[in-house]
């Protein structure tokens, strides 16, 4: 696995305070990261490699976004490919996306996981 392009220990969060008006503020914390990514995203991974990659980007953002919370940010954003990068062919991102069933299937996939529409 590679990082991305992004330099190496970009990881900065940085609270900002916004005023929005006389009476209302809120803080925003904005977190750039080097997101992992596979080797070669032209390449296509395997469904396995693809969540694992996502998981390990998960847990950065995570970690990240609980430490703007307890520095007191309302608002947090992140890259918008933090989580599967960026990159890909139309055959390589296949592993990073989830199967959405037909509107017309009558399944809901969070309560029947083991079924395949």
């Amino acid at each position: 696995m590679i990082r991305s392009y992004f330099p190496k220990c970009v990881a900065v969060v940085a609270l900002l305070a916004l005023s929005v008006g006389a009476l209302d503020t809120f803080s925003a914390a904005v977190y750039e990261y080097t997101v992992i990514i596979p080797n070669r995203t032209e390449t296509p991974v395997s469904k396995e490699e693809g969540l694992l990659l996502m998981n390990e980007n998960i847990d950065v953002l995570e970690k990240a976004v609980k430490l703007a919370a307890k520095q007191g940010a309302h608002i947090i954003v992140t890259p918008e490919d933090g989580i599967y990068g960026w990159v890909f062919t139309r055959e390589s991102i296949y592993p990073y996306l989830e199967d959405i069933p037909d509107p017309g299937v009558n399944w809901i996939p969070c309560r029947e996981p083991w079924r395949n529409h």
